[in-house]
């Protein structure tokens, strides 16, 4: 007990670092939009050698802005899970550091199986073993034309320099 002590000491002791992070050369800032949103793409928070990486909610939109493969579930699906690996990427995790999503679908009774069938593809080529813990939700979407919508959390540990 007392080590468990020692431990939960020195963790709350220790200082938080957080940051907002980004990947531009595959998905622009919220915030450079005609009409700004005020949220990151992801923050970092770094704590006692644990970095956790909360990516805001993240859509088939390229490095313009833009929204791409407007129709087309399973190619908004693809463009997603590549805005998010770019995300992952610019802090040195990959999706082996992801401990859970969240996954939104403008209509799930409609969408959900094939959105599940490039999810588990995409997952295979990870080789993602354990799998994140994951909900889905149905909802309505920041644009009409976006029909899916991820978040990510990830957690790995941050190696000092000697």
């Amino acid at each position: 007990m007392i080590l468990d002590a020692e431990i939960i000491k020195a963790i709350a002791g220790a200082p938080v670092g957080k940051r907002a992070i980004s990947a531009h050369r595959v998905l622009n800032e919220a915030y450079d939009y005609p009409r700004p949103s005020s949220f990151s793409r992801g923050l970092r928070i770094d704590l006692n050698g644990l970095a956790i990486l909360l990516i805001s909610g993240t859509a088939s939109i390229d490095e313009h802005g833009q929204s791409v493969h407007v129709g087309d579930l399973r190619a908004q699906t693809r463009r997603t899970f590549d805005n998010v690996t770019g995300l992952l990427e610019s802090e040195g995790a990959t999706w082996k550091d992801v401990v859970r999503t969240t996954c939104y679908l403008r209509d799930i009774e409609r969408d959900y199986a094939a959105f599940n069938d490039e999810r588990t593809a995409f997952y295979k080529e990870q080789d993602l073993d354990p799998l994140p813990a994951s909900t889905g939700i149905q909802a309505i979407l920041c644009r009409p034309e976006l029909l899916v919508e991820i978040e990510a959390i990830a957690m790995f540990q941050v190696i000092a320099a000697p």
